[in-house]
Formats: C-alpha cells, sequence, structure tokens
C-alpha cells in the first residue's frame, strides 16, 4: 500500500507541477481545494470523494476525441478505443444493477433526465405518430405534419414530486427545463407526516393522466415502494420514470431491493454516478429493452459529443462498485444516517418525517428562529459544509429555506461511524443554538444575515479537527 501511496503522491505532485508552469493560480488553487477539504466536515447530500484511480482516470487524452452517436457507429473515425471504454461503462452498469440497457454518455444528471425524457417521448408519441403518417422519421413528414408532431411532443403531462416535498427541479419545476417541456403537475406528501401518501399520488394520476409518472427524490429522507409507483403508472397508461441520483449507491450496495429498488419496476431510471455512487460527475441512463433504441439517440437528440475521459471514469468507479466492500460502505451510508438522526433527535432538534432510512437527514432549523440559508452561513463559518433546502409547505421559499439537507456519504467514505455522527449532531445543534437572526439597514428582521456567538466557530472547528484527524482524507496523498 505504501507503493501505491507513494506513486499517487508523485502523479499528483507532477500534474500541479505541469499545471503550474503554464497557471500557477490554477495550480494553487487546485492544492487549497484539497486544503479546504481535508479540513470541513462535508455534510453535503450530492458530494462524495472519488477514489485516485477515479480521479486520475478523468486526466486522460481520451479528453481529446470526439466521438458522437453510439458504440461501432461513430460519426468520426478512429473510435475504436472509445468504443472499448463507453462498452465497459455500460458492461458494468448493467452487471451492477441488474438493468437490461445502460447508456453511459450524459454528462450530468440533468443531461440523463433530459435523454429520459425525449426518449420516452419519442418511443411513446414519436414512433407511433410516424408509424400513423407512414413515415420511417421525421424527415420524412410534410411541414404540416411535423408542426402537428412538434405540438403533440410539446405538450404531454408530466406528474412529479414537487420541490418543497423533497423533489429534484427537474421534476416539472417551473424554471426548469422540464417545467416548459411539459404540461405539469406535481404531487407532494402528507402534511402531518411529511411521508408520501401513495393513495394521493395514485388520486392525483387518475385526475391528471399523465404521460410520465416520475418517481425519485433529492431531499426526501425516506425510502420509495417503487413497485406502488409502478402500479400507479400502469393504471394511468403511463411510462415510471425513476431519477435515483441521489441513492444509486443504496440500490448498487443492496441496501434497497425488492420494491424498493426502482431498476426492476421502473421503465426507465436515471441516476448520477458521483453522490452516494462515489465515481465521477456525470450521468447514466437505465432502462427497459423497449425504450433502448430511443435512449440510444440521446447524442444528438439532446447530447453533444460524449466525454470519453468521464465514460472511462465512470467504468472504472462502477468496476469499483462491484466488489464486496462497496456494499460495506452502502449500509455504512445507512447506518449512519440513523446515527445522525437519532443525535438530532436527542437534543430536541426538529426533523422532516422524524427521521430517515436513507443516506440523508432534512432539519427544519425554524425551531431555531433561523431561516436555511443562516444557518447554512453559520455552519460554513465553523467548517461544517451543508446546504439549505425547503422543507414542506415552506414559508421561506426555495431560496432562503427553512432546512438544511445533510448527508452521510462523504463522510462515511473517510471511514466515520456512530461515534462520530452523534458529535456531528452535537456540534450542529451547538452552532445553530448560537446563532441569532440579524437584521437589515433599516432595522427589520433579516433572512440572510446573522450573529454567530464569539468564540463558537473556532470551538466547533477545532472539535472538528479532532474527527477529522482520525479519518484523513486521502491519507497517503501528499503535495509537498
Amino acid at each position: 500500500m505504501a507503493d501505491v501511496d507513494a506513486l499517487i503522491s508523485s502523479a499528483y505532485q507532477q500534474i500541479l507541477e505541469v499545471i503550474g508552469s503554464v497557471e500557477p493560480r490554477i495550480a494553487d488553487a487546485t492544492r487549497q481545494e484539497l486544503v479546504d477539504q481535508r479540513a470541513s466536515l462535508k455534510l453535503i447530500a450530492s458530494e462524495n470523494y472519488a477514489s485516485p484511480a477515479v480521479l486520475l482516470t478523468m486526466g486522460t487524452w481520451f479528453s481529446d476525441k470526439y466521438a458522437e452517436g453510439t458504440v461501432g457507429h461513430r460519426f468520426y473515425a478512429g473510435c475504436q478505443n472509445v468504443d472499448t471504454v463507453e462498452s465497459l461503462a455500460a458492461e458494468h452498469a448493467r452487471e451492477l444493477f441488474g438493468a437490461p440497457y445502460a447508456y453511459a454518455q450524459p454528462h450530468s444528471g440533468i443531461d440523463a433526465n433530459l435523454v429520459a425524457f425525449w426518449s420516452i417521448l419519442a418511443h411513446r408519441v414519436e414512433g407511433p405518430w410516424l408509424e400513423k403518417a407512414g413515415a420511417k422519421n421525421v424527415n420524412d413528414l410534410t411541414d404540416e405534419d411535423w408542426e402537428t408532431l412538434r405540438h403533440e411532443l410539446g405538450n404531454q403531462r408530466l406528474l412529479g414530486m414537487s420541490l418543497d416535498a423533497g423533489g429534484h427541479l427537474t421534476h416539472g419545476f417551473r424554471p426548469n427545463i422540464s417545467g416548459k417541456m411539459f404540461h405539469q403537475q406535481q404531487y407532494g406528501t402528507d402534511p402531518a407526516t411529511g411521508l408520501l401518501d401513495y393513495d394521493q399520488v395514485a388520486a392525483k394520476a387518475r385526475e391528471f393522466k399523465p404521460l410520465i409518472l416520475v418517481a425519485g427524490y433529492s431531499a426526501y429522507p425516506r425510502r420509495v415502494d417503487f413497485a406502488k409507483m409502478r402500479e400507479i403508472a400502469d393504471e394511468v397508461g403511463a411510462t415510471l420514470m425513476v431519477d435515483m441520483a441521489h441513492f444509486a449507491g443504496l440500490v448498487a450496495g443492496k441496501v434497497f431491493t425488492g420494491d424498493e429498488d426502482p431498476v426492476p419496476h421502473a421503465h426507465v431510471v436515471t441516476t448520477t454516478t458521483h453522490k452516494s455512487l462515489r465515481g465521477p460527475r456525470g450521468g447514466l441512463v437505465l432502462a427497459q429493452e423497449e425504450f433502448a433504441s430511443s435512449v440510444d439517440r440521446g447524442c444528438p437528440m439532446v447530447l453533444g459529443g460524449p466525454l470519453s475521459h468521464m465514460m472511462a471514469a465512470k467504468a472504472v468507479a462502477l468496476a469499483e462498485a462491484r466488489q464486496d466492500s462497496f456494499r460495506t460502505y452502502a449500509q455504512n451510508i445507512a447506518n449512519n444516517a440513523q446515527s445522525l438522526a437519532e443525535g438530532f433527535l436527542k437534543r430536541g432538534a426538529t426533523l422532516v418525517t422524524g427521521g430517515t432510512d436513507n443516506h440523508l437527514v432534512l432539519l427544519d432549523v425554524s425551531s431555531f428562529g433561523l431561516t436555511g440559508r443562516q444557518a447554512e452561513s453559520a455552519l460554513l463559518d465553523a467548517g461544517v459544509v451543508t446546504n439549505r433546502n425547503s422543507v414542506p409547505a415552506d414559508p421561506n421559499g426555495a431560496w432562503y429555506t427553512s432546512g438544511i439537507r445533510l448527508g452521510t456519504p462523504a463522510l462515511t467514505t473517510r471511514g466515520f461511524g456512530h461515534d462520530e455522527f452523534d458529535t456531528v449532531a452535537q456540534l450542529i445543534v451547538q452552532v445553530l443554538q448560537n446563532t441569532q437572526p440579524g437584521t437589515t439597514k433599516d432595522g427589520a428582521a433579516s433572512k440572510a444575515s446573522y450573529v454567530l456567538a464569539d468564540g463558537v466557530a473556532d470551538k466547533v472547528k477545532d472539535a472538528s479537527s479532532e474527527l477529522l484527524d482520525k479519518h484523513p482524507l486521502y491519507p497517503g496523498l501528499t503535495l509537498d
């Protein structure tokens, strides 16, 4: 292991030396980012730490290659090595998730969702329309037919989880392209419990009759019964699309199985490859065979040329996730989230849904008299990195919010366990209890400014350092 650590350190030292010879400020910022990440409690649920193997894979000459098209069917010559990379990424994804088909080209989770949306539209709307018109493809349509098809494609119905209930902005949020592409409505959670009410979702679906029913979340601290969601979709003739970007690692690690595993139940599944999956920043689409040909048109349908170096890094990360050690890691993510939630509850904090059974905790900070923005900023002063997040029926809206979202994947990667997460909860409560809302220039209550009591930030940083020093980030990596 010491030899491997030496190789990793040497690699990064030389990489930074080369970068610094061209633009030293970038090299300096890169060094400082490692210093900052090592010194902070990273609790952003959508972030993690990729392995050195994944990080190094991203920085190769595959970045120089254009490869629009699909494996064996490129619009550029000389793509034989890209074909190998993309084939391996898709193979690992299929085997890891038990999916009939996998598409590794999306550059991000949002791109994966766009590919999924347009693939479903092509399969459910464009295909039947072309058959009706006796055309092989859209180029064979008359101008009048094409205008009619464009109207059909752009006026379909989508039902997704509302943003304040825990859904993602790509699930039909109006400022997002998904809210402009579709005639959209949203389902929420039970006002009393914060939990999904499947009977309410079914009633909404029967009334609205969407073409696409979207399940999945970015800030819902519970598991979802995807078998029930498929039953709802089938009853109304909808395609079930699941966005598992946040919890893909828990699916890959077999923490979520049976009805909680979306892959056997959904028509199309999207995910990122970072977050709980601990890979590079990018996306994947998994699908049943009937949607494969439509998804394969992701480029040029909505994507530009695939990022070959990122697909290579995805293949490495997915290979890592197929190892037995990843299952242990995934279970630890869920266990640690329970520990964090218990730590908050025993100190009197308020959690949306009263707890968690996945990888994240949603803390309602209004009980501390704070907005999410004030809490996020005060915690950052103390070296605790979180993000503010809406809670159901949030009175402060999506900018200031009333909550902060906390995830366990990153610190679990560093080796944190039950006792450390209990201490993390104690430190967060300590900061919030010692933070007061600020005022505006005219003396009115502010939703943004805050006052953190003297000395609290330093005390929390010192306590955090003790935890972090026991679990160093990239422990064998030195840049001196």
